[in-house]
């Protein structure tokens, strides 16, 4: 997958990186969006860190880093949404998602580089990102937008991991306080054990919301939130957290797994209904390799023969249905039969960072087992 990404899509002229790509390499749009610039970031530094001190993989994170440390941010130092090749502003600040990825992608970085201009970047992006979740409605949520008076688990799953990762690599106790309150929140209110689900929007006051957003379970998001916290509690050596995520892990790749055509169904109604997302019945990429990583880690934590009868399930659709060998990458969107899709499903991107993160972490695992 990586050779796909040297080869066709880093901006060597403007800086940064092109993510509106096609399965065959061909540019479809200079567009730069800003969490692709930044996971991208997260991406190149985790390979140097994790895989292999290639000097190309360092040299790409860094180059990504010069072009969002000078086009990242608007004056009120918040990330924005999209910039154009050049990095002039195309969508300003709609998605603290995108503050999120900075704060990874940073910390990453300064894992990688002893950077401190990356680090003292990840920190100032806190700070900010802390003032605004203290004020709900003081920030956006593109491309999901919420109405007054709901919250979203994605915004507690994200931070819960990133708050981590950086507090965790500084040994401030304070960012890892911020990390574990967002995941108390992730495993004690949208994860609901009597209805064995997790809810991706609630009411502020943590009551479900009886409509068809509140309704919306996204199985693979929770799949993947839940190998978040698992990382969260292992370092805390939490074995109840941990088994409550392994178990959520399972109710939702059994919930989210399509019998009939095989895959991982996007989105699902909690009652069965009409499902809210959009595309709810199309079998995405990331669900599949959040899912891989996931139930591996599970695997390797509980020893249960189901979690590794499901990474081989998974594993069979995903690889018979998403690569593309003869380019190097996968394609990312087929409908529910397992045909390609060419509509856009949340946004028009492709870029490194489910796939590889995927698998980076799965060698971990594999490298664990084996010793």
């Amino acid at each position: 997958s990586i050779p796909f990404w040297l080869k066709h899509a880093i901006d060597r002229q403007n800086g940064g990186i092109l993510t509106c790509i096609s399965d065959e390499g061909q540019v479809l749009s200079t567009d730069k969006y800003m969490w692709s610039q930044l996971r991208a970031i997260w991406t190149f530094a985790a390979l140097y860190n994790r895989i292999e001190a290639r000097p190309e993989w360092l040299e790409a994170a860094r180059s990504i880093f010069e072009f969002v440390k000078k086009y990242g941010r608007d004056e009120a130092g918040q990330w924005v949404f999209a910039v154009d090749k050049n990095g002039r502003v195309l969508q300003g600040a709609t998605s603290i998602y995108a503050d999120g990825f900075a704060i990874y992608g940073l910390t990453e970085l300064a894992r990688a580089a002893g950077n401190q201009e990356a680090i003292a970047l990840a920190l100032e992006t806190y700070h900010n990102v802390q003032r605004r979740l203290a004020n709900p409605g003081s920030y956006q949520t593109a491309p999901y937008p919420l109405p007054k008076g709901v919250k979203a688990h994605g915004i507690s799953m994200i931070f819960a991991h990133v708050f981590n990762e950086l507090g965790h690599f500084l040994g401030d106790e304070q960012i890892i306080q911020a990390s574990l309150h967002h995941a108390a929140e992730v495993m004690d209110v949208y994860r609901r054990p009597e209805q064995q689900m997790l809810f991706e929007f609630m009411s502020l006051d943590n009551a479900l919301l009886d409509s068809p957003r509140g309704r919306a379970v996204v199985p693979g998001h929770a799949i993947e939130s839940m190998w978040f916290m698992i990382h969260i509690y292992r370092q805390l050596g939490d074995e109840a957290r941990i088994r409550q995520a392994i178990e959520t892990i399972k109710w939702h790749i059994e919930l989210g797994w399509d019998e009939e055509y095989g895959g991982i169904l996007l989105a699902l109604d909690a009652e069965g209904g009409r499902p809210w997302w959009n595309f709810a019945d199309s079998k995405i990429w990331w669900p599949h390799t959040e899912a891989l990583y996931a139930l591996l880690l599970a695997y390797e934590l509980s020893g249960e023969q189901w979690a590794l009868d499901w990474f081989e399930r998974v594993h069979n659709y995903a690889f018979t249905h998403y690569p593309v060998p003869q380019h190097g990458e996968w394609t990312q969107k087929l409908d529910r039969r397992g045909n390609k899709l060419t509509k856009t499903v949340a946004l028009p991107v492709k870029d490194p960072f489910h796939l590889p993160r995927s698998l980076i972490y799965c060698l971990d695992v594999l490298q664990r087992l084996e010793d």
